[in-house]
């Protein structure tokens, strides 16, 4: 018995109503029973010479009303027609197993500075060769992505303007091949630092998740962004956007490709993120393995069991049960005393 109820208990827990309101509809018969019979009187011609015209016809007198009464099995199989449509009404459907999937927990937006200073060989190869900063960034960055399977990443090159590279995905070979296409001078010579956060701040309000990160690669000082950097780092904050500067080159440049790095450090602070200066490739992994542990990967389960409509399994029930019907009044007509054999 146990097990019977365990059963039931468990088939029920695997079926879902789309329309439950149905089953309000159940009733319904029931309640057009309460209601008075349709009677309907017709006209008739009556003719003294009725008896004349049986023998001339040849026909048997019958009576003039009759009185159809459904059987028992009739009125059971109406029964279940009513009860089948009910059913396919409310639409049922079988729900599988639980399925639970991992999607990426944490938008990753990572803005790279193209100007020209950029194509400074103050950066070494593996082997030993000098190299630009944008090589190294390239290098240093493929190595990231390698480790951050967890999240979604954009990328924004910056120059004159700030530009969309790539919008937030999870393809990240994609992403690396338009990382990879970027080009030294592609955005124009000078720094939008600003700019480009302004533009991260527009795709984040489109993000999903409630993890955003904005990883800023810079070798310069802003050049005349509409925004300055610091008050677009606050407008970011109010998005809860966390922003992490990261200082390229040589610190003690001056002029135009002077790095100013009070600015990135404000612009760290007031987002609740960290500021980062790397003079050497090394450097940069350095500041990337340390980014790991500030902000390790995130993991969102999303959990879900597939469902399969099986509303034509009581619509398949009407049609048996509607035939049935029919072979069974077709065949009470035939054996009805008085009926022709």
């Amino acid at each position: 018995m146990g097990s019977t109820e365990a059963l039931l208990t468990q088939f029920f827990s695997q079926l879902d109503w789309v329309h439950p309101w149905a089953f309000v509809l159940l009733p319904l018969p029931i309640a057009m029973r309460l209601m008075p019979a349709y009677r309907e009187r017709r006209d008739a011609v009556r003719v003294p010479f009725f008896a004349r015209l049986l023998d001339a016809t040849e026909s048997r007198p019958q009576r003039g009303a009759m009185l159809l009464i459904r059987r028992r099995g009739q009125k059971v199989l109406i029964t279940l027609i009513w009860l089948s449509l009910v059913l396919a009404a409310a639409k049922p459907q079988w729900l599988g197993d639980p399925i639970e999937q991992q999607k990426a927990g944490r938008d990753l937006m990572i803005a790279v500075d193209l100007s020209g200073s950029m194509e400074t060989e103050d950066f070494s190869q593996p082997n030993g060769e000098p190299t630009d900063r944008l090589t190294a960034v390239k290098a240093v960055l493929q190595q990231l992505v390698d480790e951050r399977a967890g999240d979604r990443l954009g990328l924004i090159v910056f120059g004159n303007s700030a530009y969309l590279q790539s919008p937030f995905t999870e393809d990240h070979p994609t992403w690396l091949m338009l990382l990879n296409e970027t080009r030294i001078r592609m955005a124009g010579p000078s720094t939008a630092l600003g700019d480009a956060v302004g533009l991260a701040i527009k795709l984040f309000k489109d993000a999903e998740t409630e993890h955003r990160v904005l990883l800023l690669l810079t070798d310069g000082n802003d050049t005349g962004s509409l925004v300055p950097p610091v008050d677009a780092a606050r407008v970011a904050a109010t998005e809860r956007i966390r922003i992490y500067p990261i200082a390229v080159g040589d610190p003690t440049a001056s002029g135009e490709e002077a790095i100013d790095l009070d600015t990135l450090a404000r612009m760290a602070e007031v987002t609740g993120g960290q500021s980062f200066e790397a003079l050497s490739s090394e450097d940069l992994a350095s500041v990337f393995k340390l980014l790991d542990t500030l902000e390790p990967n995130i993991f969102d389960s999303v959990n879900f069991r597939p469902r399969t409509d099986v509303h034509w399994l009581p619509l398949a029930a009407v049609i048996m049960l509607y035939v049935l019907l029919r072979f069974l009044a077709r065949l009470g007509a035939l054996y009805r005393p008085g009926a022709p054999q």
